[in-house]
């Protein structure tokens, strides 16, 4: 047995521990059961009087250990304070691995503490396996997204970050008598303070994140008018709008509903791409999805390649038609 696998469990602004730590939870209990079941270990920050709300879903979730920073202080993040104490608590417990979401929060943090540890950093992966050696198999999409690599740290921990919606939490309750320990934190100053935060009008709940089903469109939709057909289709089923990168740069979409390497990671029960060609900057976005469903008039599109199903056709033909089932009583 190793020294273990270390998640960082942060809280959001509404002080909920965000979802992605439930993700990385499930993925590192896989992970443990190929080190001879390492200890599974999270590290909290929280403000007094939280402790209770958040117990249930570390015990929940597999969790051996909880480290817990307890203060008025951390109602608020700081790189600074966070960078210090998280450093000091791996020099102490020498975890092998060492998990952070690929959040707004967790891109901040990730590399103050791979920096400060002098370690390796794996960012924005869609997969983690242990290899044969028993290390760390970060999988993330390089040179501009054409190839996927898969990197190994030779440097402990082994550090990487995973972004929202790439793994899936457990399904069933995995019960683990948690053992919560309180770590000091004392005299501890930060050289910047937060004087106010201004949410903007973006910033709120993408539908994207809890859709059932996803209607999006590449370039091939052709325009703002091929994406109003699109959303006929996605109100006739009850779900939402998407859009590749290229259909954004195209200004035929807004920036918010962009799924793919440099946009939201989605995890529908169904997913149906038109006239989206399928280049893997768009689907390392969508291989969470229960089933994709795509049409393209290019029987050799690569989409074909990672859906369930699809139609070899026009999608302004194709569309119409099932938007007319759909509204046929």
């Amino acid at each position: 047995m190793g020294n273990g696998i270390l998640l960082y469990a942060e809280v959001t602004r509404q002080s909920y521990i965000h979802t992605v730590f439930f993700e990385l939870a499930n993925k590192a209990c896989e992970l443990s059961a190929k080190l001879n079941n390492a200890p599974v270990m999270a590290v909290l920050f929280t403000k007094p009087g939280m402790m209770e709300d958040y117990k249930e879903g570390f015990t929940n979730s597999g969790i051996d250990k909880v480290f817990v920073f307890e203060d008025e202080k951390f109602s608020k993040y700081s790189t600074e304070i966070y960078t210090k104490l998280i450093t000091e608590l791996v020099k102490e417990i020498e975890p092998d691995i060492f998990l952070i979401g690929a959040t707004n929060q967790g891109r901040d943090l990730a590399p103050r503490v791979s920096s400060t540890l002098k370690t390796g950093l794996t960012a924005d992966c869609i997969e983690l396996d242990i290899n044969e050696k028993g290390m760390l198999a970060a999988t993330r999409p390089t040179f501009g997204g054409q190839l996927m690599a898969t990197i190994l740290c030779k440097t402990k921990p082994q550090m990487a970050t995973v972004r929202p919606k790439v793994f899936k939490p457990a399904f069933d309750i995995n019960y683990k008598n948690t053992e919560f320990i309180y770590r000091p934190a004392e005299n501890l100053t930060d050289r910047v303070e937060l004087v106010d935060f201004v949410q903007g009008l973006n910033d709120t709940l993408n539908e994207l994140d809890s859709a059932e089903i996803i209607v999006a469109g590449g370039k091939g939709m052709k325009g703002e008018e091929g994406f109003k057909i699109l959303k006929e289709l996605a109100d006739a089923l009850g779900g939402t709008v998407g859009a590749t990168r290229g259909a954004v740069d195209m200004g035929y979409a807004p920036h918010t509903i962009q799924i793919g390497q440099t946009g939201k990671t989605v995890t529908p029960k169904l997913y149906i791409a038109c006239a989206i060609s399928g280049a893997i900057q768009h689907t390392v976005g969508i291989t969470g999805s229960e089933h994709i469903f795509c049409i393209n008039n290019d029987p050799n599109a690569p989409i074909f390649d990672v859906s369930d199903t699809g139609i070899v056709g026009d999608v302004f033909e194709v569309v119409p038609k099932l938007i007319e089932m759909l509204k046929t009583p």
